[in-house]
C-alpha cells in the first residue's frame, strides 16, 4: 500500500467532519500532499552464496531416490507411511508450540492495524451533567449565591498529518514484522513436523531392533537347550551351559532396555500431536520406510525456501523502517484539533442553536534542544539495523551449513550401510560355520559366544545406521524448507485485510 496515497485519502475525513472552517483543513491537505517519507528506502541485504553445494560437487555421489518436488505442506508423504501421515496432520491443529506461534502472528497483525489507525483522526465524545452552588461571599462574580445546572455534550477530533512519514514508516515496519512473525510460525510448524518424523522413525527403528533381539533370544534359547542336552550327555561342560545362559540373559536385558527409549519417544510423539502421554500409545511396527534424498537445487534458491531466512530478512526491513521513524522525530508535528458541542444551564435550552460551542485550531510543536537524545535514538536504530543484517547473513550461512551437513551425512551413511550389510552377511556366515563346528565337538562354546556376539552387534549396527539415515533424510528436507517458499508469506493486503484472497500475493512488492 502506498503511504502517500493513503495520506491523500485520509485528509478527506476531517474535511467532512467540520465544515465551519474548511480553510484550515485545506491547509492541512496541502501539507499532507507535499509530505515526504524520511529515512532510507529498504533494499534487501546481500548474502554470499555458492554456485553449488560442496557435498554434491565432484564427489560422484548423487541422490539415490530424488524427490524433485516436495508437496507443499505435506512433505512427509514422500515416505509413503500412512501412520506417519495421520500423525503429521495433527501437528498443525493440535501442537501447542505451533498454536502459540500462530497467536504471535495474529498479535503482530493487530499491531499493524494499531499503527494504521494513526492515519485517521481521533474522535472522542462526552456528555456531562452537574449542579453546583457558588458562594455568596465571592465579590465580582455574577453567579455568587446561585445554584445552577450545567448540561454539556461535546465531541472532540484531532488529527496529525503524516508530514514526515513517521506513521508510514511505523506501518511499514509493523507489516514487515507481521510477515516475519508469519514466517516464524511456519518455521515452528516445520520444526515440529520434522521433530515428529524424526521421533517416529527412531521409534520404528527401535521396534525393528527389538524384533531382531527377540529373534536372537529365540535362537539363543535353542542354543542353550542344545548345550544343556550336550552337558547331560557328557559332551559339554558346565562352563558351556553357563556361557549360553549368560549370552541369553544379557540379550534379554538389552531387549528390555529398549523399552525405556521407546516409551520416551512415544511420550514425545504424544506431546507433539497435542495428546496426553498418559493415554496415548503407538502400536509396534518395524521400520519400513526408506531414506529419501531430496533434491537440493542451487544454493541461491535456499534463500526463498527457508522460513527462518524469510523471517530474518523481514526483521531487517522492520529495522530499516525504524530508522525512518527516528529520523522523523527531528521535525515538528502538526496537530489539527476541533471541538464542538452544546452547553446550557436549563434543560429546555440545551438543544437550541444558541447553546452551541466550538473551538478550532492547529498546533505546531517540535523539540528545539534535547542534547543529543533524538540523535542517539537514530544511531540506535541504525545499530539495530546493522545487527539484523548480520543476523540475516548468519542465518543464511547456518542454513547452507545444515544442508551441507545432511548431504554429507546421507552420502557417508549410504556407503556405511552398504559396508555394514556386507559385515552382517559375513558375521552370519561365520556364526553358521562356528555353530556347526561346535555341534561336531571341534571347538568350545566360547567360540560360539564370540561369533554370536559379533553377529548381533553387526545386525544392531545395521539397524542403527538405518535410523540415522532416516533422521538425516528428514533433517535434509527440513534444511531445504520442507517445500515452503517465500511467496507463501502474507502480502501487505492480506495483513491489513485477513480475508483478502491468496491471489493478491501476485501484487506483493
Amino acid at each position: 500500500m502506498n503511504a502517500q496515497g493513503s495520506r491523500r485519502r485520509f485528509v478527506a475525513a476531517p474535511l467532512r467532519y467540520v465544515s465551519l472552517h474548511a480553510s484550515a483543513f485545506a491547509l492541512a491537505s496541502v501539507c499532507a500532499l507535499t509530505a515526504c517519507t524520511l529515512g532510507p528506502d529498504y533494499v534487501k541485504p546481500t548474502a554470499t552464496t555458492a554456485a553449488t553445494y560442496k557435498e554434491l560437487d565432484g564427489t560422484g555421489w548423487k541422490p539415490a531416490q530424488p524427490a524433485d518436488t516436495l508437496t507443499r505442506g505435506a512433505w512427509w508423504s514422500v515416505y509413503a507411511d500412512p501412520s506417519l501421515d495421520a500423525l503429521e496432520q495433527q501437528v498443525a491443529s493440535a501442537n501447542q508450540n505451533v498454536q502459540a506461534a500462530q497467536a504471535r502472528f495474529r498479535a503482530a497483525r493487530a499491531t499493524v492495524a494499531q499503527y494504521r489507525s494513526s492515519f485517521f483522526p481521533v474522535v472522542s465524545a462526552n456528555g456531562a451533567y452537574s449542579r453546583a452552588r457558588s458562594s455568596e461571599n465571592v465579590l465580582h462574580k455574577s453567579t455568587a449565591g446561585l445554584t445552577l445546572n450545567d448540561y454539556l455534550v461535546q465531541a472532540d477530533a484531532s488529527w496529525e498529518p503524516d508530514l514526515w512519514g513517521r506513521v508510514s514508516r511505523s506501518v511499514e515496519g509493523a507489516k514487515a514484522e507481521a510477515q516475519a512473525s508469519a514466517a516464524d510460525a511456519q518455521a515452528m510448524l516445520l520444526s515440529m513436523q520434522a521433530e515428529l518424523a524424526t521421533d517416529y522413525f527412531e521409534l520404528r527403528g527401535l521396534d525393528q531392533e527389538r524384533r531382531l533381539l527377540d529373534d536372537t533370544i529365540g535362537a539363543y534359547k535353542q542354543a542353550l537347550d542344545l548345550t544343556q542336552h550336550r552337558y547331560t550327555g557328557g559332551i559339554a561342560t558346565d562352563a558351556d551351559v553357563a556361557q549360553a545362559q549368560t549370552q541369553l540373559k544379557t540379550t534379554q536385558a538389552q531387549a528390555l532396555d529398549l523399552g525405556v527409549q521407546r516409551a520416551q519417544l512415544e511420550h514425545a510423539i504424544a506431546i507433539l500431536i497435542g495428546q496426553s502421554p498418559s493415554t496415548y500409545s503407538l502400536p509396534v511396527a518395524p521400520l519400513a520406510a526408506v531414506p529419501v534424498v531430496a533434491a537440493a537445487g542451487v544454493p541461491s534458491a535456499l534463500l526463498e525456501r527457508r522460513p527462518d531466512i524469510a523471517a530474518a530478512e523481514r526483521h531487517v526491513a522492520d529495522m530499516n523502517a525504524q530508522i525512518g521513524v527516528a529520523t522523523a522525530a527531528f521535525f515538528p508535528n502538526l496537530i489539527l484539533s476541533v471541538t464542538g458541542g452544546l452547553e446550557a444551564t436549563n434543560y429546555s435550552q440545551w438543544l437550541l442553536a444558541p447553546s452551541r460551542l466550538w473551538s478550532l485550531g492547529p498546533t505546531l510543536a517540535g523539540t528545539l534542544l534535547d542534547f543529543g537524545g533524538r540523535a542517539s535514538v537514530k544511531e540506535q536504530a541504525r545499530a539495530h539495523y546493522d545487527e539484523s543484517v548480520a543476523q540475516y547473513r548468519q542465518t543464511v550461512l547456518s542454513a547452507f551449513g545444515q544442508v551441507e551437513d545432511n548431504l554429507a551425512a546421507l552420502r557417508v551413511l549410504e556407503q556405511e550401510a552398504t559396508a555394514q550389510d556386507d559385515a552382517v552377511a559375513a558375521a552370519q556366515r561365520a556364526l553358521a560355520v562356528v555353530s556347526n563346528r561346535y555341534k561336531n565337538g571341534a571347538i568350545t562354546y566360547l567360540d560360539v559366544v564370540v561369533a554370536q556376539t559379533t553377529a548381533l552387534t553387526n545386525e544392531r549396527d545395521a539397524v542403527s545406521i538405518a535410523r540415522r539415515r532416516m533422521a538425516a533424510s528428514v533433517a535434509l528436507i527440513k534444511a531445504l524448507g520442507g517445500g515452503w517458499d517465500a511467496s507463501a508469506l502474507p502480502t501487505d493486503e492480506q495483513i491489513v485485510h485477513p480475508s483478502a484472497p491468496a491471489s493478491d500475493a501476485a501484487t506483493h512488492g
